[in-house]
């Protein structure tokens, strides 16, 4: 397959990609959340009771793994990627090594693991992966976030994409504005603009080839701590004004992020997004906790209960995958959910 036709095929009409990328310290966190052990036996058992999943096959394009997880055998027999292959999902890989303080910039960040990346991809390569996963973190307040750390990250996140292409894999572009903070939908709407136009000059320096891409973006939403709250229909206008404007046609997939929203809430605005989406770009989710939530509380209260775990996996990737459309409603929520 051609590095379009794969990124095409992680965010296929009614499909979309499943973050399952989180570092051990990120699982931690979560399985802390539902008093869950954090060993590697508990780690492999949740992520493969998704994998397997009958959504997987229906609403799932693409999976993006931790370093870990990549490595492990199912206890089913196939390893990771082929079990996520098997389903008709494309395998993939976070490669960043995470951001880390920006020097010469109290409180910001630059994303790091440039070094070695090409031996690490080729690696990756030989296990299964065919797309791959860098994350940038911006922050917004005001004085944040400044030109070093929107020129940094945009430079690093190219390189990485330049040579994960050279490496025959397709790479998502990350760049996460962070929805800490009570800046107003009017500012992330700037912040978001200023963050895209530096990435996408910076690709084309490096000779990215765009067709070949998928670009992970935040929605374009007030800081979670501001009074002024957006509705979905707003929070869907701006965010594709947003993209029309400042991402190149060229680029094939749109995934979001579901960054700190809700499940409800990201799946909400993903469709009012897509029911006015009248570009050639496929918009669709590539989310982390909004597909996992639910899954995860039914892990915390039975481990080995696969049936509820998937039933709650297999809802939430049903109605992201309605989302995608822009055919989602409350209504079907609660009809699927009961």
């Amino acid at each position: 397959m051609t590095l379009n036709e794969i990124a095409k095929k992680m965010c296929a009409k009614g499909k979309g990609i499943l973050a399952a990328d989180e570092s051990t310290g990120t699982i931690a966190k979560r399985f802390k959340s539902i008093n869950v052990e954090n060993i590697e036996k508990n780690r492999l058992n949740f992520r493969q009771t998704l994998f397997n999943s009958s959504a997987m096959k229906d609403f799932i394009g693409g999976v993006i793994l931790f370093d870990e997880t990549i490595r492990q055998k199912t206890t089913l027999g196939p390893s990771i990627p082929e079990l996520i292959s098997k389903h008709g999902a494309v395998p993939g890989i976070k490669v960043d090594k995470g951001a880390k303080p920006l020097a010469g910039s109290s409180d910001e960040t630059v994303t790091e693991g440039l070094d070695s990346l090409r031996e690490r991809l080729k690696e990756y390569y030989d296990l299964g992966a065919r797309f791959t996963k860098w994350r940038a973190v911006y922050k917004i307040s005001n004085k944040f976030p400044s030109v070093q750390s929107i020129k940094s990250n945009a430079h690093a996140l190219a390189r990485y994409a330049a040579l994960v292409q050279e490496a025959k894999m397709v790479p998502i572009v990350e760049p996460e504005v962070l929805m800490d903070g009570s800046h107003n939908i009017d500012k992330c709407y700037q912040v978001t603009t200023n963050v895209l136009n530096e990435c996408y000059n910076e690709l084309e320096i490096h000779k990215v080839d765009l067709n070949g891409t998928v670009l992970k973006p935040n929605m374009i939403i007030s800081g979670s701590e501001c009074k002024d709250k957006s509705s979905a229909e707003e929070i869907a206008k701006k965010t594709l004004d947003c993209l029309k404007k400042n991402v190149p046609a060229e680029v094939p997939g749109i995934a979001f992020l579901s960054g700190g929203q809700s499940e409800i809430e990201s799946s909400k605005n993903l469709n009012e997004i897509n029911k006015i989406n009248d570009t050639n770009f496929l918009i669709t989710f590539s989310y982390g906790r909004g597909l996992q939530a639910s899954a995860l509380k039914e892990f915390g209260k039975n481990q080995e209960n696969t049936e509820n775990i998937q039933k709650a996996f297999n809802h939430r990737a049903k109605m992201n995958g309605l989302s995608s459309k822009g055919e989602w409603s409350e209504e079907l929520e609660k009809e699927f959910a009961a």
